[in-house]
């Protein structure tokens, strides 16, 4: 399609539009403390517990990228 292989289409879906995914989902985090007034405490907790999964996506992406360079 375009000129680009599956496999092309595939890694750019995974790096970039999963990111894009995740950003928005930090945003969404974001008002989920805001709107409930969650303090400083709150606000840490609720980015610990949702947003620790994407940090494991984040750090698979960076490792493979080092063991390939």
């Amino acid at each position: 399609m375009f000129g680009f292989s599956e496999e092309q289409i595939a890694s750019f879906g995974l790096s970039f539009g999963v990111g894009g995914f995740m950003l928005y989902m930090l945003f969404i985090i974001g008002q989920l403390a805001w709107e409930s007034k969650a303090g400083k405490f709150g606000t840490f907790v609720l980015f610990l517990g949702l947003a620790f999964g994407m940090v494991g996506f984040a750090a698979k992406f960076v490792i493979q990228w080092l063991l390939t360079s």
